[in-house]
């Protein structure tokens, strides 16, 4: 399970590519216990239900490194919405509707991004990478080492990819189109890798220079 930051700084679990929520975040900025949200999906559970698999977990509490794990859970965008139906319709229950219409629809619109930008110049470099690579018994570390300096160059961790908000996904495509360009007509797998490291490194130092010197 990976966590997905929006914009709007409501993390969203990703769960087979699927946007969710922890059950224990919604009761938090609904002001209620969280035992009273799940008395409520017990309740109603066969309503829930309708609207997909309602998907239990057990850890422990949210910020704590100790305390006894309690189970919660983890809810797609319409039982979101109709956990938020059940509830009183106060000015925090419509601020919190507000919010998870913006993360869920950021979701929705990074994931199409990510299908549209990132996979076509990820396969592209791969593919590069593949043939420089000549059937070298080497050819998976090449493929990983590369990957290390993109992910440097964009500044993310690993396993973070699929996860990251749009503006980073946009970034990550970036830098694979300008590798897939560095390490074309490179006589072998090492060059292509010298290469894209140069690039990575002037890629970098551009964007901290538009940071430090936005138009």
């Amino acid at each position: 399970m990976k966590t997905l930051l929006t914009p709007h700084s409501f993390p969203l679990a990703i769960v087979k590519a699927e946007p969710r929520i922890d059950s224990r975040l919604l009761a938090q900025h609904l002001g209620n216990q969280h035992k009273n949200v799940g008395e409520l999906l017990e309740q109603h559970k066969t309503d829930f239900l309708e609207l997909g698999v309602l998907r239990f977990e057990t850890a422990k509490p949210i910020g704590e490194q100790g305390g006894r794990p309690e189970k919660f859970a983890l809810l797609n965008e319409d039982q979101c919405y109709l956990l938020l139906t059940y509830s009183r319709n106060t000015p925090r229950t419509r601020q919190l509707k507000v919010r998870l219409v913006k993360a869920f629809g950021e979701a929705r619109r990074a994931a199409v991004q990510h299908g549209a930008e990132y996979l076509p110049t990820y396969h592209q470099l791969h593919d590069e990478l593949h043939a420089l690579a000549a059937g070298s018994e080497h050819e998976r570390h090449v493929h990983m080492n590369v990957n290390r300096l993109i992910n440097k160059a964009v500044g993310i961790e690993a396993g973070q990819r699929s996860a990251i908000p749009m503006p980073a996904q946009s970034m990550l495509a970036v830098a694979q189109a300008v590798a897939v360009k560095a390490a074309r007509g490179a006589p072998d797998h090492r060059e292509g890798y010298q290469r894209i490291k140069s690039a990575m490194v002037a890629l970098s130092a551009a964007t901290l220079s538009l940071e430090a010197h936005p138009c």
